[in-house]
């Protein structure tokens, strides 16, 4: 590839903040360590992003820095230290959505999963989210995880067994 055929940083890294926050978040479960560990991974994603080749992909070559960010950010210990600003009382407006019944239901189905995911460890969380709210291939959640392809494979079947047997021991909605 010619280097002005070679895709900038903004092209390769951008289009997949959200993924990164999303896998960051569900790491280390603090969503603002969450926003610190994927600003850390962007500023190193752009140091080292001379030596990026585009063999893995920018989705997966930034989410494997994620990762690596955020494994960093919970070997630390800085997970649970800092304390979040309550900002959502600051402008009350009408919401158009569903009624505080419907919501409350939601809530509850979404805390039940939350809780159910953070009971997994760790390895077998990163895949289930890699896979299934990511949608990466196995091969890309190899090359993120650092494992082989049989052992992501073999992580996501015990994650969803774990989260199956939750769901029929009525401890998952």
């Amino acid at each position: 590839m010619k280097e002005s055929e070679a895709p900038s940083f903004e092209q390769v890294v951008l289009p997949h903040l959200d993924a990164a926050y999303n896998l960051a978040r569900w790491l280390v479960r603090d969503p603002s360590l969450a926003e610190d560990i994927v600003q850390d991974a962007v500023l190193r994603a752009l140091q080292y992003f001379a030596s990026f080749r585009g063999e893995a992909g920018g989705r997966a070559w930034l989410l494997q820095i994620v990762r690596n960010a955020a494994y960093a950010a919970v070997k630390s210990k800085r997970v649970g230290t800092e304390v979040p600003l309550d900002t959502d009382d600051a402008m009350e407006l009408p919401d158009p959505g569903p009624g505080p019944e419907a919501q409350l239901a939601q809530r509850q189905d979404l805390e039940q999963l939350d809780q159910a995911l953070a009971a997994l460890p760790i390895e077998l969380r990163e895949c289930l989210i890699l896979c299934e709210l990511e949608r990466l291939s196995y091969k890309d959640i190899a090359r993120v995880t650092g494992a082989p392809i049989g052992t992501v494979m073999s992580r996501l079947w015990r994650a969803r067994r774990a989260l199956t047997r939750l769901q029929a021991d009525g401890r998952l909605g």
